[in-house]
């Protein structure tokens, strides 16, 4: 078995990560892990320099996350692309061929309160509206079964 997790190293990112694990580590998966630097519009020597340290620094959490699934018994595979995370999210799907796609659910404040949590919603309702999300593009795109995990 493939699956393929979309990985940014937030909270919820690093939750479906390990519910991945829970869930499908007796089928001994191979984890493969996909993360996205988007790049700055700006091309300026500073706005290329922090998006090189920003390059390296992702590439660092991905590495730790394939070392957890290392660590777990089950290999990994550690993929990261540069622009628009929607379409190289797909792009990876559509070229690796997953049996699986695992995303986590975004959320911008996922330990507020409920006023919160009602706000998030409403902007969430929004966004899906005016510019749709990755989870939503990739789940009507995505050339194989989406799990969109959502963090409490």
């Amino acid at each position: 078995m493939r699956i393929m997790l979309a990985y940014d190293n937030s909270r919820n990112a690093r939750k479906a990560l390990q519910a991945t694990i829970d869930m499908f580590k007796p089928l001994k998966p191979l984890i493969m892990l996909v993360g996205v630097v988007e790049g700055s519009l700006d091309t300026s020597d500073v706005s290329t320099e922090k998006f090189e340290q920003d390059k390296r620094e992702f590439q660092s959490f991905l590495r730790e996350a394939a070392e957890l699934v290392g660590q777990q018994g089950l290999d990994a595979e550690v993929i990261i692309a540069e622009g628009d995370a929607r379409k190289m999210i797909l792009k990876a799907a559509e070229h690796k061929k997953p049996d699986l796609l695992v995303i986590a659910r975004h959320s911008n404040e996922p330990d507020g309160g409920f006023i919160s949590r009602s706000l998030n919603l409403l902007v969430d309702e929004l966004d899906y509206m005016t510019f749709g999300s990755v989870s939503a593009f990739l789940a009507r795109r995505a050339p194989c079964p989406v799990l969109i995990q959502a963090c409490p």
